[in-house]
């Protein structure tokens, strides 16, 4: 007796992966989603390779791992994938404070965000 398996999400020519509090804002992890958003993962690893953002090694270590299980898992051809989704969402805020002048107090808020990538299988082109 166990949980019965859950129906896969996601189309048989898709894997995904993702991973939760990334110590970043979403505004931020945003832009380094949108600048790989339906591009190959040929490219999109090129990219993040080369970007100057300190995320951008995070999102491509996420990326590798879609990619290896497209390949491992769902034995999707490597070379015709590319990043169907790119999703973030916001998950916890540390909340912290700081002693001000004449007693107040500054805020300090450290925001956490999730990562979510689909890559997908393109169409052979006939």
């Amino acid at each position: 007796m166990g949980k019965r398996s859950a129906q896969r999400q996601l189309a048989d020519n898709e894997a995904m992966a993702h991973t939760h509090q990334m110590r970043i804002s979403p505004q931020k992890l945003n832009l380094v989603a949108a600048s790989i958003r339906g591009k190959s993962c040929e490219s999109a690893l090129a990219e993040l390779s080369f970007s100057k953002r300190r995320i951008a090694e995070d999102v491509k270590k996420v990326l590798e791992s879609a990619i290896a299980n497209a390949e491992n898992n769902h034995q999707l051809d490597v070379d015709r994938l590319f990043v169907a989704e790119a999703t973030v969402g916001k998950a916890l805020i540390m909340k912290r404070w700081r002693p001000r002048a004449r007693g107040r107090t500054g805020r300090i808020v450290k925001p956490f965000s999730h990562l979510r990538l689909v890559v997908r299988e393109r169409e052979e082109k006939a």
